[in-house]
């Protein structure tokens, strides 16, 4: 597992707060730490992780408003992936079965942390991720994930057909989205074990990958703008799945 240097306070605190032996360094810059920062480095001093003081803060300029101040930050070390089998053990909720996410080689690592952060927030039971033509989990995934890569297990494959095949083994339903889909997404109900398949970002789905779903819907467009962009689409396919 490779360090990452994470500028989202919100995404160093989830971590300090289920894998504290993980972060291995706070990096502060100046002044006094407010907002979640302050809650970062207090729980670190608590952890007796090492709080330094940075010669120089991360190039990347922060906002305050989200949290993000520039000269601080965090060496963390990258969350590992469960197996297959591990992820799809995942038992059904009191309310509604257990939701999965696939995607199906997106490379916007933003794309790649927002839908871990929506996947989180909606209790995801897992995401599989192809490892070929895909995103690398990097600084960039984990601190728009928000905390959400310490939450939702993750499963990396080589073969996206294979895994698909051991998911319909398990009970797990395939539902891929594409804007060329005639079914709508509205009519999809949330009663069995689904793993949503988003496309990449430019293609969509490749076409093996829309063979091996068992359906496909498109959420319509309302007016001229005919699109979504990935992780846009996955959190409304999330939440209605998931009963919202």
């Amino acid at each position: 597992m490779s360090g990452l240097l994470l500028t989202n306070p919100h995404s160093v605190l989830a971590a300090l707060k289920a894998r504290p032996k993980d972060v291995l360094e706070v990096q502060v810059s100046g002044g006094r730490p407010e907002g979640a920062w302050e809650k970062v480095v207090e729980m670190a001093q608590q952890r007796g992780i090492p709080v330094t003081m940075a010669e120089r803060g991360p190039k990347m300029k922060g906002k305050e408003k989200s949290g993000r101040v520039g000269g601080y930050a965090a060496q963390v070390l990258s969350r590992g992936p469960v197996s297959l089998g591990e992820m799809f053990a995942a038992t059904r909720r009191e309310d509604r079965e257990p939701l999965f996410v696939a995607m199906d080689c997106l490379q916007d690592p933003h794309n790649v942390g927002a839908i871990f952060r929506t996947a989180a927030f909606f209790g995801v039971a897992g995401i599989l991720m192809s490892k070929d033509r895909s995103a690398p989990l990097n600084h960039t995934v984990y601190d728009v994930a928000s905390g959400g890569m310490e939450v939702v297990p993750y499963t990396i494959v080589t073969n996206l057909s294979r895994a698909f095949d051991e998911a319909k083994k398990a009970g797990i339903w395939l539902l891929g989205t594409s804007e060329h889909a005639e079914k709508k997404a509205s009519s999809i109900q949330a009663d069995r074990r689904w793993m949503l398949v988003i496309g990449n970002e430019e293609s969509g789905l490749r076409r093996l990958t829309q063979d091996l779903c068992d359906e496909v819907c498109a959420i319509p467009a309302q007016t001229s703008v005919d699109s979504l962009n990935a992780s846009v689409a996955a959190g409304i396919m999330i939440a209605h799945l998931s009963g919202i």
